[in-house]
């Protein structure tokens, strides 16, 4: 869980934005949204396998 320490000197805006800085960094959103539905099998297989695809697709594109 991430946490932020308001200082006596600093707004509450600018403690608001390390905070979701900070939860940006540690991939709390992206592991909320990878997590709000249930994902079978079969589409967490399909998932990586395009992901890999394209993956491979941009390596090649650089040797032209």
């Amino acid at each position: 869980m991430s946490e932020v320490v308001i200082h006596d000197d600093e707004s509450f805006e600018r403690a608001l934005k390390r905070f979701k800085k900070k939860c940006e960094k540690a991939g709390i959103l992206s592991d909320l949204r990878k997590h709000r539905h249930y994902e079978k099998p079969s589409e967490k297989r399909k998932r990586k396998m395009n992901a890999a695809m394209r993956k491979n697709r941009r390596s090649f594109r650089g040797r032209g």
